[in-house]
């Protein structure tokens, strides 16, 4: 009897065990292959972060474009998560969400076209040539991440070339979640987390084009494993070792667990309240 009501508690425990789940988003075109999202699980009892899922590539076929197939997936998964990174914008930058009259940025005083020049003026001291801003094409959080930290970093501007069409897919997405959803930098996140775990600069600065990227990636995420930061399948291991979209998914939904334990940067004092925030790792990372 006693041994029945033993396991009878174990059972009952193992049924309560409290779990927080967490996705990255690492988005390519509509059109093309290369998007993934990783799921990662957080059981605050034990302290540990597993992966649970990676998801790539995620395609279109004959008859349903890949945004349909993105959104099923974190449909079917939403209701289980925490938050949402993606690696695109998801708001726009001010001269584009701005109703007033305008009368040119060179005179404008709304707060973020002031707080964008002032970090003009402030670079102009050190840098020639510095080029003007243009702020319906960059938001603040861009110059921030470029100017202000311990690195310099080059992210790409909100509605540049580059970042346009990720940002309208991503905009386009989550007009239909209702998880919260952050944005992510993977260049600067991986920086952090690096750092955090005293891994050689050329490795965190060069993951992704390098010709031995995938050696970079593989000792990166063998170090995570090794300090018990993250237990990972094998199987998706190599996946993210051999596919960097994959593993920037899976940085975003590191990003994700970490602004949830109150790990990420704060917006800095001064910083605009109504512009757009990029969420990245403290200098130093307290995991659990």
């Amino acid at each position: 009897m006693a041994k029945k009501t033993t396991k009878k508690a174990a059972s009952s425990k193992k049924k309560k065990l409290k779990v927080h789940r967490f996705a990255g988003v690492c988005l390519g075109g509509g059109k093309s292959d290369k998007t993934a999202v990783s799921v990662l699980e957080y059981y605050p009892s034990e302290e540990k972060l597993f992966m649970r899922d990676l998801h790539e590539p995620i395609k279109a076929s004959k008859e349903k474009s890949s945004d349909y197939y993105l959104y099923s997936l974190l449909e079917k998964e939403e209701k289980n998560l925490e938050l949402i990174a993606f690696d695109a914008p998801l708001k726009l930058p001010k001269c584009m969400r701005c109703r007033l009259k305008c009368p040119g940025y060179e005179v404008c005083d709304e707060p973020e076209i002031k707080w964008l020049w002032k970090v003009h003026r402030k670079r102009a001291k050190k840098k020639r040539p510095n080029k003007i801003f243009t702020p319906y094409t960059e938001r603040c959080v861009e110059h921030y991440i470029s100017n202000e930290l311990e690195e310099q970093f080059f992210p790409p501007a909100a509605l540049g070339a580059n970042g346009a069409p990720l940002g309208a897919r991503a905009q386009f997405l989550v007009r239909r979640i209702k998880t919260p959803c952050i944005e992510f930098y993977p260049k600067l996140s991986l920086w952090r987390i690096g750092c955090d775990l005293r891994i050689q600069k050329s490795y965190l600065r060069f993951h992704r084009h390098a010709i031995d990227s995938d050696e970079c990636r593989e000792f990166i995420l063998r170090q995570l494993v090794e300090n018990e930061i993250v237990f990972i399948y094998e199987q998706d291991l190599r996946k993210m070792i051999d596919r960097p979209h994959s593993f920037d998914a899976f940085l975003g939904a590191i990003t994700a667990y970490l602004k949830f334990r109150g790990r990420t940067v704060k917006r800095p004092t001064g910083f605009p309240r109504s512009e757009a925030w990029v969420e990245f790792p403290h200098q130093e990372i307290q995991w659990f």
